[in-house]
């Protein structure tokens, strides 16, 4: 069976170590509520290209996670750092975030771009010990990918973006309709329905393995912008279009389904045995999308990231400095507050 936290002994046995952790945390010396962590917090970093801030240089390059295009200067060791200047030491056990991971590699190896080439479950670095874990998941096992290929002609000629269209008898020009209506909003639904339950399951292992680790799941940024009129500029010093040749009338469209992921991770976290804390960053990027020319936190589809192999790979809609900065004050300020609680 491939959702083994299901099963009612381990659902018992998830759940009694959460309630044990919780006593644990009650039972601390009068006085500590509110005072930042005195020791070290052992802390383990998941998740996908979002996590591990795909198109930012230099990347880690250790081997069988090179193709993870983890950049070393990520929003978690970035948010690390912000915390050591308040005086919140993690002790980072692992980052295991890696591009293109789906929610159920948290439990299952991630084939990586080359044949043969795997990582371990990103679960596997969860100790016995760890007393924080952090990271984002969700957009893949949507299939985000697949939807922006379904939305553009462009974009299905580019092999490096994992996925093929939905529907690629259908035209890009008709992907706003398509996701609104008939198979298109069927298949949706059914990736919605997906997602939903593989975060409960992410939330339950960590749970089960680190009984004591507050989780937090972190949301994504936003990418289009209330005023999709914005979208029709190139950025600063760029010649191709934010959102590339995406019709403009199937922006909105985009924006809902993100912010239909947004909503079903926030659920996932609060509906968590024991609860589990949402950063949400959809709602504090609204004025740094792809189409926010300078103050821009995302790098356009088609425009050239940081990261080069012989050419530019582009940033297919990731983060960019000012959008992992983003990433990691918020991180910092949820971690902060559930540290200090």
């Amino acid at each position: 069976m491939r959702r083994t936290t299901k099963s009612p002994v381990v659902r018992r046995l998830a759940a009694a170590a959460v309630a044990l952790g919780g006593c644990l945390a009650l039972a601390g010396p009068a006085g500590s509520a509110g005072a930042a962590p005195a020791e070290p917090v052992p802390t383990v970093f998941f998740g996908d290209s979002y996590t591990a801030n795909f198109g930012i240089a230099p990347v880690h390059q250790d081997g069988r996670r090179d193709f993870c295009f983890q950049a070393k200067e990520n929003y978690p060791a970035v948010a690390t750092r912000r915390l050591a200047d308040k005086s919140i030491t993690l002790d980072v056990q692992a980052d295991v975030s890696c591009g293109a991971a789906l929610v159920q590699n948290f439990w299952q190896e991630q084939e990586l771009l080359l044949p043969g080439l795997k990582v371990p479950p990103q679960q596997d670095a969860l100790k016995q010990d760890t007393g924080l874990a952090v990271g984002s998941m969700g957009g893949n096992t949507l299939g985000f990918s697949r939807i922006l290929k379904q939305c553009s002609a462009e974009l299905r000629e580019h092999p490096l973006l994992p996925g093929e269209p939905v529907d690629g008898d259908q035209p890009a020009s008709a992907c706003g309709e398509f996701f609104e209506t008939g198979d298109g909003k069927q298949w949706l639904d059914d990736q919605f329905e997906h997602v939903a339950g593989d975060l409960e399951e992410l939330l339950d292992r960590i749970g089960y393995f680190s009984p004591d680790a507050k989780r937090v799941l972190v949301g994504y940024p936003r990418l289009v912008p209330a005023d999709t009129t914005k979208c029709s500029t190139a950025a600063p010093g760029q010649t191709k279009l934010p959102f590339a040749d995406i019709p403009q009338g199937a922006l909105p469209v985009l924006d809902r389904i993100q912010k239909r992921l947004n909503d079903i991770m926030e659920k996932a976290a609060a509906d968590a045995d024991g609860g589990a804390g949402f950063v949400d960053l959809y709602a504090h990027t609204g004025g740094n999308t792809a189409c926010d020319g300078a103050d821009r936190g995302i790098g356009g589809l088609l425009e050239d990231s940081q990261l080069d192999f012989g050419a530019k790979l582009p940033w297919y809609a990731h983060p960019n400095d000012k959008g992992r900065d983003i990433q990691a004050a918020q991180v910092a300020d949820k971690v902060e507050q559930i540290l200090n609680r």
